[in-house]
């Protein structure tokens, strides 16, 4: 049976998911602000869960229906057979997103939705779902577009960002998904050089690793869509194995991903989340610094989300630090592509480079852009808007 999906991710990588699930056989793929939407069985929830490396979220469509006020919201939630989705044990919350919508506040939307779905339960059960906002069991997921109120079961859980690997509380400034959405844009291929020259905890050198391993990203974790009534075990179970054999046949071959920074504490943590994400022998990873070291390929790509701070003393500093990464790449990276991440629209004007591509995207509400840079033999300086 065909079953509506939409699939969230951040802003600006639409087209790129699009691409993705495309290529995990779903239908009627539809890109749209913030998101895809797209059809198929419900066990192309479990695969995209699993395999989708741009993807948040892989919401399931369980309802609609037009509304005018919270009276119309309450019957068109309490219309859906919730029971038949999950069980009443379950925790559960809810969140609402709206455009356009005549009601004045979402939170009341969001109790409103709440308390029909509990009805709906005590109806049918005699009891009603507890409701937990840090670790639920179900998440429900209501838009509301206009008069339209669209209702969505979470198939995720966890956002699908969070892969697993990642050690400790680190707080990243690059989510995963969009990490790996970037060497999508930057039309990255396995065994093409790649280097991260700042790399950070290598959030980029690890989803540019699991792709050269074949390694679903969602391996080393579980997923909202085994706490829905439809959970087949045994179906999962072969869809995960199927998986990791997949990744067991990759050899590591020669190395062709390039991680280094100058900071110690953060190759260490560099370190362990590669080996947590069991794909080490796949990155070469060094302490050095962008400004002096070489390039370890006659030619490649250079993928980095360089520092940029909103504070004045940060910003001063990085004006310093621009024209000199310009210098270095130049002196350099002859023959490579260089795409740079960041939410600092000075950094065209004062790297000194001309882009051959400005590409926006946003990293949560921040505004940025992905430039794209070809570096030649010979001078190139310019002074660019961003």
């Amino acid at each position: 049976m065909t079953e509506r999906f939409f699939a969230s991710c951040p802003r600006g990588l639409e087209a790129a998911l699009a691409r993705e699930l495309a290529a995990l056989d779903a239908s009627d793929v539809v890109a749209a602000e913030g998101g895809v939407g797209f059809a198929g069985e419900l066990t192309l929830a479990l695969r995209a869960n699993l395999e989708s490396r741009i993807a948040s979220r892989i919401l399931w469509r369980v309802g609609a229906a037009p509304y005018r006020d919270e009276r119309d919201l309450h019957a068109a939630a309490r219309s859906i057979d919730w029971p038949q989705l999950f069980r009443p044990d379950r925790t559960l919350r809810v969140d609402v997103a709206a455009t356009q919508s005549p009601l004045a506040s979402l939170g009341f939307a969001t109790l409103t939705i709440k308390d029909a779905v509990c009805d709906r339960f005590r109806d049918a059960c005699g009891v009603r779902p507890s409701v937990d906002k840090r670790q639920p069991d179900v998440r429900v997921h209501a838009h509301l577009a206009g008069r339209e109120a669209t209702f969505y079961l979470d198939t995720s859980g966890e956002a699908l960002f969070k892969r697993g690997w990642r050690k400790g509380h680190e707080i990243a400034p690059l989510r995963e998904n969009l990490a790996a959405g970037l060497l999508a844009l930057a039309q990255w291929k396995p065994g093409d050089p790649l280097l991260d020259p700042m790399c950070g905890s290598g959030t980029i050198a690890i989803e540019a690793a699991l792709i050269a391993a074949g390694r679903a990203p969602g391996l080393a974790r579980s997923f909202g869509f085994q706490k829905l009534a439809w959970y087949d075990g045994p179906t999962w179970q072969r869809i995960r194995q199927a998986a990791r054999d997949r990744a067991a046949a990759a050899p590591a071959g020669e190395v062709s991903i390039f991680a280094s920074d100058t900071s110690a504490a953060a190759l260490e943590r560099t370190h362990a989340n590669l080996a947590a994400a069991e794909i080490a022998p796949f990155v070469s990873v060094e302490r050095s610094d962008v400004l002096s070291r070489a390039a370890p390929a006659p030619a490649g790509l250079l993928l980095a989300n360089p520092p940029y701070g909103a504070r004045l003393d940060d910003a001063e500093r990085l004006a310093a630090f621009y024209p000199r990464l310009g210098d270095a790449l130049k002196a350099r990276f002859a023959g490579w592509r260089v795409c740079l991440f960041t939410g600092d629209l000075r950094l065209p004007r004062l790297i000194g480079l001309k882009p051959e591509r400005r590409t926006p995207l946003w990293n949560g509400a921040l505004e940025c852009r992905l430039y794209t840079f070809r570096i030649v033999e010979g001078p190139m300086r310019v002074r660019s808007g961003g």
